[in-house]
């Protein structure tokens, strides 16, 4: 008999991430980001995955995603990363000239409650944090913008939310974010470290192997002995 894929624990969300090589750009019109879109379509058709919310910047991208079993995270975004670097190349004329990526993708769980609010706003605001444009919602490359204005393919790979998403969603967005709230974010980035409250978060870290991701950088103190 075929073995039975195993439920992700507790059917977490993860935020998952990837940078382009050397800080080069991954999308240099708008072409790019249309088939980037186009690979998006495709993932979910080959890996389906429950996409919560995402942006496409110029180097790097965000996603929101809930999996339902273990393994679709890593099986869509592998597939979706290895076509985009295959058809990137040959839009460019680079094919054998190197890496796109830095890597595999980074991720890390978060939880269904204000975090999870909270990060879909880090997210979908990454556009207006970076200043290139006046309101979250008119960043054409962006789940906000899609769940408002997208063509029917794009609108049909956004699924509901675990956390209900209040009903003045695009004010919230828009609304400046405390450094507090992005200084938490921006560590869990760095440190694939879950994101969440403290007891939510010391759980799942152990649940998962991510102990070290909790604790503080740099070598430990040496302590001298007496004399």
């Amino acid at each position: 008999m075929p073995r039975r894929a195993r439920v992700t624990p507790g059917g977490l969300v993860f935020h998952v991430l990837n940078r382009a090589v050397a800080g080069l750009p991954l999308f240099r019109k708008e072409k790019d980001y249309e088939a980037f879109e186009r690979i998006m379509v495709e993932a979910q058709e080959l890996h389906p995955l429950r996409l919560l919310a995402w942006c496409l910047m110029r180097n790097h991208w965000h996603f929101v995603v809930w999996p339902r079993e273990e393994g679709e995270v890593t099986a869509h975004f592998r597939w979706l990363a290895h076509t985009h670097v295959m058809r990137w190349h040959v839009a460019h004329n680079t094919v054998g000239r190197g890496h796109l990526y830095q890597g595999r993708f980074k991720s890390f769980p978060v939880e269904e409650d204000e975090h999870f609010l909270t990060l879909c706003r880090y997210v979908e605001r990454n556009a207006l944090t970076a200043g290139v444009v006046r309101r979250a919602e008119d960043w054409r490359w962006g789940s906000l913008w899609a769940r408002r204005c997208g063509d029917e393919k794009l609108q049909a790979i956004l699924c509901d939310w675990p956390v209900a998403r209040p009903r003045n969603w695009v004010t919230l967005v828009n609304a400046p974010m405390t450094d507090k709230e992005a200084a938490k974010i921006q560590a869990c980035i760095a440190r694939n470290r879950p994101y969440g409250e403290e007891t939510w978060q010391a759980e799942q870290a152990k649940q998962l192997g991510l102990l070290h991701t909790l604790r503080a950088e740099g070598r430990p103190k040496t302590i001298k002995p007496k004399n």
